[in-house]
């Protein structure tokens, strides 16, 4: 497998009226094709600036991001996103709110056979019958499922998923983990997932990234393997709660506690 995803020594900050913001700072990260790279760290500690680099949203003070083999210099039409609010637009039917990035994606699909990529999605995700409903008239839950449909409709190389499932309560936060890994199944994509949760990075995760406290630098990196069926049993085994006394330590660290603090 090669990196789809390679970012180099990146570093960004952010004018303010007090001088410059240093949010990340020589920030190394490596996704490879078809992986599922989840990044947890300290509030503000540049997360979401690292999604909008990736997806060529803005550019890096210094560094280099690098998809398939390509520097990134601009807005990238083979990236997809779901953001925590699922920005779903009111006047228009679930069905077309999934088909918009294809009426704005150069050399999308079109008519039926655009329909019916969306319709195939929607189904994955448990909306089929629901496609001429207003967003006013799902749950949060199902609003969010078809936000995932509008970040895949276009067929992404790149799915970036910033926190979508933070708002939600934890059992539907919960179903639709396992929808995510239904979907990946079946939909071929490198994804980058932000999330504060730790059980959520591991379960849904094959690669978790933390991050420092600002200014961002790539912490600790662990590797899952995967599960061919995974299910939210996974999440009481052994295994996981190694990992996820790992990250929690880590995370501890990274907060500015020294790794003696964390262990004793």
């Amino acid at each position: 497998m090669s990196p789809l995803i390679d970012i180099k020594g990146v570093k960004h900050a952010y004018s303010t009226a007090d001088g410059p913001l240093p949010v990340l700072d020589g920030l190394d990260v490596t996704v490879e094709e078809g992986g599922f790279c989840a990044v947890v760290g300290p509030s503000g500690c540049g997360k979401s600036t690292l999604t909008r680099l990736v997806a060529g949203l803005m550019m890096p003070d210094e560094g280099e991001v690098w998809l398939h083999g390509e520097q990134v210099k601009g807005p990238r039409s083979t990236v997809g996103m779901a953001f925590q609010n699922p920005v779903l637009l009111e006047w228009r039917t679930i069905l077309q709110n999934v088909l918009l990035p294809l009426e704005i994606v150069p050399n999308a699909l079109k008519g039926k056979a655009a329909e019916d990529r969306a319709r195939f999605l929607l189904s994955l995700v448990g909306l089929e019958g629901f496609e001429d409903k207003r967003p006013s008239e799902l749950s949060g839950g199902m609003r969010q499922r078809a936000s995932l449909c509008r970040a895949l409709v276009h067929q992404p190389d790149v799915l970036i998923l910033d926190e979508p499932f933070g708002a939600l309560d934890a059992f539907t936060r919960e179903d639709l983990w396992q929808t995510m890994h239904d979907v990946k199944a079946k939909e071929p994509f490198t994804a980058i997932l932000i999330t504060h949760d730790l059980r959520e990075s591991i379960f849904l995760g094959d690669q978790v990234v933390v991050l420092s406290g600002r200014p961002a630098r790539t912490q600790y990196v662990m590797n899952i393997p995967r599960s061919d069926k995974p299910t939210l049993d996974d999440l009481y085994t052994s295994e996981a709660a190694d990992r996820l006394a790992i990250l929690r330590q880590q995370i501890e660290i990274a907060q500015g506690r020294t790794e003696a603090e964390v262990e004793g």
